[in-house]
């Protein structure tokens, strides 16, 4: 039976500060898209609020806007994709065996607090589905409950996107909040690599996780192998 995977991308296009554009990370969804398509898995998109994802201005750059991202982004058929997301209510959980939270940081905004992502997250982790995201993807993770009332995040370990990248990226003044701080407080063990932009992923039993835009492939091809 094909497997199947539901990836979640962002409705925000801009920080606080409306002149400052973000977005979605495109490497991070298109990336992990080739990996699954590679393994013959069917793909779906979600965001919170279903319809347009609009692009991070900086992920149409060097180094992540490589081959994939460029053939992803000139192809109209592919981008048609990110102007008409389901919505969550549109999303039945039982027909997904793994969910993937794309990043970039407009994520921060609006995936906290969807209700309809965590209620979907929480079934398909409850069924004994694959949870994963990549990046600044993690935030969707933050406030997402089980049936019992515990944090999803709780005494696992995670990886995303670390502070030190977020200053060195130098968004550290345009930032919410510090994503990695809230995982910490919410009972997570949060690790990272030892250097900064490279590629790190980890596994904890079905819980997926990958610490920035280079992590998007390792993220899903572990995800791939525990499918």
């Amino acid at each position: 039976m094909t497997k199947r995977i539901l990836h979640v991308v962002t409705n925000v296009s801009h920080y606080d500060d409306p002149s400052h554009p973000t977005g979605l990370w495109l490497s991070e969804l298109v990336h992990a898209w080739e990996v699954f398509d590679d393994h013959g898995f069917a793909q779906s998109i979600v965001s919170p609020q279903g319809g347009r994802s609009p692009l991070e201005p900086r992920s149409l750059k060097f180094p992540t806007y490589d081959k994939v991202a460029k053939a992803w982004h000139h192809d109209a058929e592919r981008m048609a994709l990110l102007d008409s997301t389901l919505s969550p209510d549109e999303v039945d959980s039982t027909e997904y065996d793994a969910i993937y939270f794309t990043g970039g940081h407009a994520v921060m905004y609006d995936f906290p607090g969807s209700a309809g992502l965590q209620r979907i997250t929480r079934e398909i982790w409850e069924r004994g589905g694959i949870v994963s995201a990549v990046c600044h993807g993690y935030c969707g993770l933050l406030n997402t409950r089980l049936s019992d009332g515990s944090l999803l995040v709780a005494g696992r370990t995670v990886t995303g996107f670390a502070w030190q990248e977020e200053v060195l990226a130098r968004v550290d003044k345009l930032v919410p909040y510090n994503a990695e701080e809230e995982m910490k407080k919410r009972g997570a063990h949060y690790m990272k690599a030892k250097l900064p932009f490279v590629s790190f992923a980890i596994t904890d039993r079905r819980l997926v996780t990958g610490q920035n835009p280079s992590s998007a492939a390792e993220t899903a091809q572990k995800v791939a192998a525990l499918l």
